[in-house]
């Protein structure tokens, strides 16, 4: 017993690194009309009328925003990143300004 429990946390702490932080985009920049995400150190540039929906799990550690896009890019179907978040936001409120921005730019885009 002394050494399966080690092993066994081991193999949860890993599961659960694998699948909250180790999927996230090193960066996300906003170009206006496009994101640049940065990825292992590879960009794409992808545009905003690109983007499907747009997700936003602020209850987990890290909260996750998760871009579904229309046309697969170089890292795949979905992009998911950490939007910068205040001190106090996730205790205040359930959505993030930034992600409420994003999506409403996104379906502007769609649109024309």
């Amino acid at each position: 017993m002394f050494f399966v429990v080690p092993f066994l946390m081991f193999g949860l702490g890993f599961w659960l690194m694998r699948r909250l932080v180790f999927d996230l985009a090193d960066a996300v920049y906003d170009d206006g009309d496009a994101l640049r995400v940065r990825f292992r150190g590879e960009e794409e540039r992808i545009p905003l009328a690109n983007i499907i929906n747009i997700s936003y799990s602020g209850l987990t550690n890290p909260p996750r925003a998760t871009l579904t896009l229309r046309q697969p890019g170089m890292f795949g179907k979905e992009v998911t990143f950490s939007p910068v978040q205040k001190i106090f936001g996730p205790l205040l409120r359930t959505t993030n300004p930034i992600v409420s921005d994003l999506i409403e730019r996104a379906d502007a885009a769609r649109r024309r």
